[in-house]
């Protein structure tokens, strides 16, 4: 077993009381029982790691009742060489020695042992204990009736030191065992004594080097603490006030240098968490460096930075000094956590992706089968109303698909100016339907809000998600209070939040009274898929689904909460220059129609295949169909070029995209028209975003009317009614 493996002795602590239950209270004090073996299994079955109880010093307890009893334990201890480390000693214990006498007695016997006298009168003042016994560092004294964690402190602290000073002593010993050796080598050789005087002239000559080094060094460490951009500053260790201070740290503070030097660092208020500056002085004064600890520094002007802390102790003519270094790294954190959000919604993005695909392609047929029997039935057929159901199902799966996407920022959506205070109206009156009658409703009407250039549907969605997760959170029901208003962020007001900027907003707050979030749970508020709730009541996309808008939106959210006394989430939009005008109303599209042209159209799914072409061909096209881009080309070719239209999935096996495949064709066929599908989102699947300006786009899962309409658009050349086709 190595040395460093062996396990260590406990110290040994003699107590000298003539009372047993101060013995027992000592014992239960200093020698707690240890934690069950099957505790420390269930302990690591519960959090998946190892069980490696923390190690601990561990204390053996000696009792004595009488102060010549105490003197002949040390004593025996002493002569198995075992001695104690340290004695609890009380000052009265009749009849015999009190315990100033004792004390006397012990350190006569064995001057090394740290003692603390116990008392809970005044028998002896301070000045008669030292007058007694002489001044020493070896005495400290303990009121009754203590408190455990003193005791346990004093303990800790005096064995810990006794075993310094046996250490110290011991290699006091060993250093005078090596001088004396050298003494009688240098001795007996009057040659050895020659030798060591060339010795000690080279010596000599090397420390008046070193000391020219040294000036030379002092100065080149002035130079660069001056010119260094990195904050720096040095401290006295006895004195704890500013010695001097280099120019990076006067800006990063916001004091001037004369407002610094020879003032307490605490004076300041300079640091978030100053309550730990003891232990780092204690860490420097125990000759441990500090490297890189994160600490917040507060500005003169109130902005908290982030910044790395290093610290290291160095003397200056026999006086300690600490020298500081102070790292801004306040935009380095906002960037890390902007490129860790980034990193998280990119890949929910893509997980959103290749669900949407496949499930958009799934949609496709069942919303357009079911449109297409419902359309051919009677108003008093049984058959309405569960293919209504099947139709209003199918509609909820493509809008959650929609949400998926929307909180990656993937999403399509058609930006507006739009005026959210005659939105929040009309909202105001759907709202108390779905919250119930336990909660009480407040939007007050807002001012003359300017304009935002938005996604009405988004604000639409963004809004009810939020006051859905305040319901939640108000089961035993309460206050809901929704307003907008105008804000103005300036550049100087401090930001707690990365995303913020400044400029002219509106501000979207909306307050419940409900049972609010721990610190923990606010951390990870807006994750996707995070939730509080039970298995089955929520998917934790609802405030997932907020961020992601308020971010494709170029704002940011807000959310202050604390237990037991509600939250208040607030969004922010930036608001149009003035003049914004809402948009126009959309022209109503033609209805649909058939033709006679012939459409080659390109689907890997059998299903959307066959759905789409007895569509067309019901509608009187003529329809050839291709499941790949390479058969598509056969299929081109065979028909000798004469095709309308091709309609085409852009994602597709075969090694040839839906793009590459109209490309190839196009060039063969400039005048071909082309419609493009695909049940990802655009750019999503490295499609090209440009097909939403062309207005040849349409988006899974589709109804046949609106695939009808786009077809006939293409084939008329007509210019889009809107730029987007969507599936509703």
């Amino acid at each position: 077993m190595k040395t460093s493996e062996l396990p260590k002795q406990p110290h040994r602590i003699l107590v000298i009381d003539d009372n047993p239950a101060i013995h027992d209270d000592m014992r239960k004090i200093l020698c707690p029982a240890a934690a069950p073996d099957d505790y420390l299994a269930a302990e690591a079955a519960l959090f998946d790691s190892a069980a490696a109880p923390a190690e601990t010093v561990k204390f053996e307890i000696d009792s004595a009742y009488q102060g010549q009893e105490g003197l002949a334990l040390l004593k025996t201890a002493l002569a198995e060489g075992r001695p104690y480390a340290m004695a609890f000693v009380d000052v009265r214990m009749p009849p015999g020695w009190d315990g100033v006498e004792t004390i006397n007695h012990i350190w006569q016997a064995y001057p090394e042992l740290q003692v603390v006298i116990c008392t809970a009168f005044s028998d002896y003042s301070w000045s008669d204990i030292t007058r007694e016994i002489g001044k020493t560092d070896s005495l400290l004294v303990l009121k009754k009736p203590f408190d455990n964690i003193e005791v346990l402190q004093l303990a800790h602290a005096l064995t810990e030191k006794w075993t310094l000073n046996r250490e110290v002593k011991g290699r006091l010993r060993n250093l005078d065992q090596l001088i004396s050796l050298r003494t009688n080598e240098l001795v007996a050789s009057n040659e050895e004594l020659k030798s060591a005087n060339e010795r000690l002239k080279r010596e000599i000559a090397d420390r008046i080097n070193i000391e020219n080094a040294w000036r030379l060094s002092e100065e080149r460490f002035t130079k660069a603490f001056r010119a260094s951009p990195i904050p720096m500053s040095i401290l006295s260790l006895k004195h704890e006030t500013f010695m001097d201070a280099n120019q990076g740290f006067v800006e990063l503070t916001g004091f001037k240098l004369e407002e610094l030097l020879g003032q307490k660092a605490e004076g300041f208020n300079f640091w978030a968490d100053f309550n730990d500056h003891a232990t780092l002085l204690q860490k420097l004064s125990d000759h441990k460096s500090i490297q890189k600890l994160p600490r917040k520094l507060r500005h003169r002007a109130g902005q908290n930075r982030d910044t790395l802390f290093s610290a290291e102790l160095f003397e200056l003519g026999g006086e300690p000094f600490i020298l500081t270094i102070v790292q801004d790294i306040t935009e380095q954190t906002k960037l890390e956590n902007q490129l860790r959000q980034s990193q998280k919604m990119e890949a929910v993005g893509q997980l959103a992706a290749g669900v949407a695909h496949d499930f958009n392609n799934i949609l496709t047929v069942v919303q357009g089968l079911a449109s297409v029997l419902l359309a051919n039935r009677p108003p008093e057929s049984k058959d309405r109303k569960p293919l209504e159901t099947i139709v209003t199902a199918s509609d909820r799966a493509a809008r959650l698909v929609r949400q998926l996407l929307t909180f990656s920022r993937r999403q399509i959506f058609h930006p507006k100016p739009i005026d959210f205070g005659s939105n929040l109206a009309v909202l105001s009156e759907m709202l108390p339907r779905l919250l119930g009658e336990n909660i009480t409703l407040k939007i007050p009407a807002p001012a003359d809000l300017p304009m935002i250039n938005a996604d009405a549907v988004m604000m639409e969605q963004m809004l009810m998600n939020l006051s859905l997760n305040a319901r939640d959170a108000m089961p035993n029901g309460g206050q809901l209070t929704i307003m907008a208003e105008e804000i103005e962020v300036t550049a100087a007001a401090p930001r707690e939040n990365q995303d913020a900027y400044s400029g002219h907003f509106v501000c979207l707050s909306v307050k419940d009274t409900g049972c609010g979030m721990a610190p923990e749970v606010l951390a990870h508020v807006f994750e996707p898929f995070y939730t509080t709730k039970p298995v089955g009541k929520g998917t934790g996309l609802g405030l997932a689904t907020v961020y992601g808008i308020a971010q494709q939106h170029r704002g940011w959210v807000e959310v202050q909460s604390e237990e037991a006394k509600g939250s208040c989430f607030k969004v922010f939009i930036p608001a149009l220059a003035e003049g914004g005008r809402p948009a126009a109303a959309p022209q109503p599209q033609s209805s649909a129609t058939g033709g006679s042209e012939t459409i080659l159209l390109v689907e890997d799914e059998e299903p959307v295949r066959k759905f789409v072409s007895d569509v067309l061909r019901s509608h009187g096209y003529s329809v050839l169909t291709a499941d790949s881009g390479p058969s598509a080309l056969e299929e081109f070719a065979r028909r000798d070029r004469k095709i309308d239209l091709l309609l085409t999935d852009m994602v597709m096996p075969g090694g040839l995209s839906g793009r590459e495949l109209a490309r190839k064709l196009l060039s063969e066929m400039p005048g071909l028209r082309v419609i493009y599908t695909s049940g990802y989102s655009p750019g999503l699947a490295r499609n090209d975003l440009s097909l939403l300006e062309e207005g040849n786009f349409l988006a899974k899962p589709y109804v046949p009317s609106k695939l009808l309409q786009m077809v006939r658009r293409s084939m008329d050349r007509l210019p889009p009614a809107d730029k987007t086709v969507l599936a509703n």
